[in-house]
C-alpha cells in the first residue's frame, strides 16, 4: 500500500511539473501566460459575446462592439486563460442532454428533492405542442448548462393525473429554485409567464430569479453595515461591480453554495461617496472580495482565478468544502492508487486484472467501512470546534500560491482527460519497466510466467482450498493430490464426512528442530584402561558407520515425508533412527560391550546441554516405547515433546497433524514452558 502511495504522489508531482512545462512552451511560443490580462479592444465583437455568454450577461439590447466592450469591463478582469477556454468550449459545442421525466415520481425524486440546484422543465401538456420548439429548446440547454442549470422535458400524457392537480393545463415552462437560504432547504417552482418565446427573454428570466436571493446593498451605509456584522456565515464573498444585476454564474454558484458561503452584490452605480470602500481596501472596480474570519482575500490575483464558473467554484470548494467533496475526492484518490497494482504486478496478464479487481474491491471496501465511522462522529456536537479549526486550516492553505498552481493544474487536466489518462499510463509503463528489471536481477520465476502457467496454480489452489478447510493462519506453499492421485476427487464425494478433515501441507516438518541424543558416560579407570585398547581398533570403523548413518537419515529425510502416509503408523526397533547396533544385539552381547562406546541406562546421564531450550527432556519415544540411546536422531515439535526422528516424521506424515502426547497441533507454534533442572532418570509419564 505505502509503495503504492509513493507511485501516486510522483506521478502529481510529474504532472505539476509537466504543467509548468507547457506553460513555458506557451510563453516561449508566444510570449502569452495564462494570468496575463486582455485588453477587450484588441478582441472582435464574436469573442467578447463568447464572453458575455460564459459569465452570464446578457447583451440583446447591444448592436454595437463598445457596449458589449464596456459590458465586459465591469463584470471583471479579462485573463488569457479565461479567454482560451471559453473559446474552447465555443468549439466544442457538444450537445448536452435533457431529462425526460416519466412521471410524479420521477418528477419528485429529481426536482422537488434537489435542494442545492436549478431546474428548467418544459412541461407539454396533452394534445398540445410544446411552448419552446426542438431548435430553441437545445440552444436553450446548451446556454444554462454552463452554469450547473439541469434541465428536463415532462409529458402530461404519461401522467395526466398530475398534471390536472399542478394545473398544467397549457404547455409552459418550470424553473425549480431554493426557497431558503438555509442548507436543504424547501424548493419551490416557478412558470414562465412572458409573452416572448425567445433564448435571450427566457434567459433573462432564469438569471433574474436566481439573483433576487443575492443579497443586494445599494448604499454605503447599508455596506458598512453588513460589513460590521457577524452571523452565522464564517465565509462570505462580495462582487462590487456596477451592473444591474450580478452575473448568471455568481448567481448559480450562491445556489450551490446555499448554507455555507453568502453571496453579496454591492451595485454602486449611483454611489456619490466611495470612501468607506477605500477604507475597507476595495480600490478597483470591479472588485471580487472574499472576506473570511482570518482576513480578505482578492480573488483574481493569483494562478488560475479567472471570472468563471469553473473556477470560482474550484476555489470555494476548497475553502469550504462539503463532506461529500472529501468523499469524492478520497474516493479517486483510493481507485488511482488501486490501479497502480496493474503495473506493479509482475507476471502473466491475467493475473493482474485479477489481482487488479482484487485490490479495487478491498480498498473500495475499505474506503466506504472507514467513512461510516467518521460520518457518525461528524453528528456529535461536541466536535463542532475541531470542525471549525478544520476549515481555518484549509482556508489558510488554500489561498496561498500554491494552492492556487494545484487549483489551475486540476482544471487543465480536467478539461484535457485524454492527456491525463495518457500520462498516467505512461507512468504506469515506466513502473512496470522498472519494476520487471528489478525482479529479474532478483532472479523471481514469477516475471516469466504465461497466463496457461498462472491458471494452473491458481486452480491447484482454489480446488485445495475449496475440497479442504483451512487450518491455521500459516501460508503453507499448497500442493495439489489431484494431479497424482485422480480417484481421491471421488474418494472425497463418496464419503461426504472427510470433506471435514483439513489437508495440511507436510512441509512445516522441514522446520521442526532436530538434533543428536548424546550421554555423558560415567566410567572408572581400570574400565577405561581395558576398553581403550578395544575403543582404538574399533574407532575408525564406528566413527565412519556414525557418519554414514546420520548422512543417510537426513538425505532419506525428504522421501519419508511424502512416501509415508500410506504406511503403518506404529514404530518398532528397525524402524526407529535409534536401532544401531546396540539395540539389534542380545542382552548378552550388550552386557559384553557395556564398556564400549554404548553404555546401560544406568550408566549414561544425557547431556541436556544439546537439547533446544524450549523442548522438554525425557528418555523415552512415546511412539515406539524405545529408550533414546546415544548417537539416535531426534525431533522435537511446538509443544516441546521430543521423539524419535523416524518415529515422529511416519506419524505425521500419515495424517495425524498433532503431538501424540498432549494433542497440540504439530504446525502451530506455542509458548515455550518455563524449563526446570531434571534428574537423569525422568521419564514422561
Amino acid at each position: 500500500m505505502w509503495l503504492k502511495l509513493f507511485f501516486l504522489l510522483l506521478y502529481f508531482l510529474v504532472l505539476f511539473v509537466l504543467a509548468r512545462f507547457f506553460e513555458a512552451i506557451v510563453w516561449y511560443e508566444t510570449g502569452i501566460l495564462a494570468t496575463q490580462l486582455v485588453d477587450p479592444v484588441a478582441l472582435s465583437f464574436k469573442k467578447l459575446k463568447t464572453i458575455l455568454e460564459c459569465r452570464g450577461l446578457g447583451y440583446s439590447g447591444l448592436p454595437e462592439k463598445k457596449d458589449v466592450r464596456e459590458l465586459v469591463e465591469k463584470s471583471g478582469d479579462l485573463m488569457e486563460g479565461e479567454l482560451y477556454s471559453a473559446l474552447k468550449e465555443e468549439e466544442a459545442s457538444e450537445s448536452v442532454s435533457s431529462t425526460n421525466f416519466s412521471g410524479e415520481m420521477h418528477f419528485y425524486e429529481l426536482v422537488e428533492d434537489t435542494k442545492d440546484g436549478i431546474w428548467l422543465v418544459q412541461v407539454i401538456a396533452n394534445d398540445r405542442s410544446p411552448l419552446v420548439g426542438k431548435i430553441h429548446w437545445e440552444k436553450m440547454v446548451k446556454k444554462v448548462s454552463r452554469f450547473g442549470i439541469r434541465t428536463g422535458t415532462f409529458n402530461c400524457s404519461s401522467d395526466p393525473r398530475y398534471c390536472r392537480r399542478r394545473g398544467w393545463v397549457r404547455s409552459t415552462l418550470i424553473m425549480s429554485v431554493p426557497q431558503t437560504s438555509t442548507s436543504k432547504g424547501k424548493v419551490m417552482l416557478k412558470e414562465y409567464s412572458g409573452r416572448k418565446i425567445e433564448v435571450e427573454h427566457i434567459f433573462k428570466w432564469i438569471t433574474a430569479h436566481a439573483a433576487s436571493r443575492i443579497k443586494t446593498i445599494y448604499n454605503a451605509e447599508h455596506l458598512k453595515e453588513e460589513w460590521n456584522k457577524s452571523d452565522q456565515y464564517w465565509v462570505k464573498i462580495y462582487l462590487f461591480a456596477n451592473l444591474d444585476q450580478p452575473p448568471a454564474f455568481f448567481s448559480a454558484l450562491s445556489i450551490k453554495f446555499t448554507g455555507r458561503v453568502e453571496f453579496i452584490f454591492v451595485n454602486v452605480e449611483n454611489w456619490d461617496n466611495k470612501s468607506y470602500m477605500t477604507d475597507i481596501g476595495v480600490y478597483n472596480m470591479p472588485s471580487y472580495i472574499l472576506r473570511t474570519p482570518e482576513g480578505i482575500y482578492r480573488y483574481g490575483n493569483h494562478t488560475g482565478e479567472f471570472i468563471s464558473l469553473q473556477a470560482m467554484d474550484s476555489f470555494l470548494r476548497s475553502l469550504q468544502p462539503e463532506v461529500n467533496d472529501l468523499f469524492v475526492l478520497s474516493l479517486v484518490l483510493v481507485n488511482l492508487m488501486a490501479w497502480m497494482d496493474l503495473f506493479i504486478t509482475q507476471g502473466a496478464t491475467i493475473k493482474r486484472f485479477v489481482v487488479l479487481i482484487s485490490t479495487l474491491g478491498t480498498y473500495n471496501s475499505l474506503l466506504i467501512i472507514s467513512w461510516l465511522p467518521v460520518l457518525g462522529f461528524l453528528q456529535l456536537p461536541y466536535l463542532d470546534s475541531f470542525y471549525e479549526y478544520s476549515l481555518k486550516l484549509l482556508r489558510y492553505s488554500n489561498t496561498t500560491t500554491l494552492a492556487s498552481w494545484v487549483r489551475a493544474d486540476w482544471m487543465f487536466y480536467s478539461s484535457h482527460p485524454a492527456l491525463f489518462l495518457s500520462t498516467y499510463l505512461g507512468h504506469g509503463l515506466l513502473i512496470d519497466y522498472f519494476e520487471k528489471k528489478r525482479r529479474r536481477n532478483n532472479n523471481n520465476d514469477e516475471v516469466n510466467a504465461n497466463n496457461l502457467e498462472w491458471l494452473s496454480s491458481l486452480w491447484d489452489w482454489y480446488t485445495s482450498y475449496l475440497f479442504h478447510p483451512i487450518a491455521s493462519f500459516q501460508n503453507f506453499p499448497v500442493e495439489s493430490d489431484w494431479d497424482e492421485d485422480p480417484d481421491l476427487f471421488l474418494e472425497r464425494l463418496a464419503f461426504p464426512d472427510l470433506w471435514l478433515h483439513p489437508l495440511i501441507p507436510t512441509d512445516y516438518i522441514k522446520n521442526l528442530p532436530m538434533w543428536r541424543y548424546k550421554c555423558l558416560g560415567v566410567q572408572s579407570e581400570e574400565e577405561m584402561s581395558e576398553g581403550s585398547q578395544d575403543n582404538e581398533n574399533d574407532s575408525d570403523s564406528e566413527s565412519t558407520d556414525t557418519f554414514s548413518s546420520e548422512k543417510e537419515v537426513f538425505e532419506d529425510k525428504q522421501s519419508i515425508v511424502h512416501n509415508s502416509p500410506g504406511r503403518a503408523s506404529h514404530c518398532d526397533a528397525e524402524a526407529c533412527s535409534c536401532a544401531n547396533k546396540y539395540c539389534q544385539t542380545s542382552p548378552y552381547e550388550r552386557k559384553g560391550r557395556s564398556y564400549g562406546s554404548y553404555n546401560t541406562n544406568e550408566d549414561m546421564e544425557p547431556d541436556w546441554l544439546t537439547w533446544p531450550a524450549d523442548m522438554l527432556h525425557c528418555t523415552e519415544c512415546v511412539v515406539c516405547l524405545e529408550n533414546f540411546e546415544d548417537g539416535c536422531l531426534l525431533m522435537g515439535l511446538p509443544c516441546g515433546h521430543v521423539f524419535h526422528q523416524n518415529c515422529i516424521v511416519m506419524w505425521l506424515a500419515g495424517g495425524r497433524h498433532c503431538c501424540p502426547v498432549c494433542r497440540w497441533p504439530s504446525y502451530k507454534k506455542k509458548q515455550p514452558y518455563a524449563q526446570h533442572q531434571p534428574l537423569s532418570n525422568d521419564v514422561p509419564s
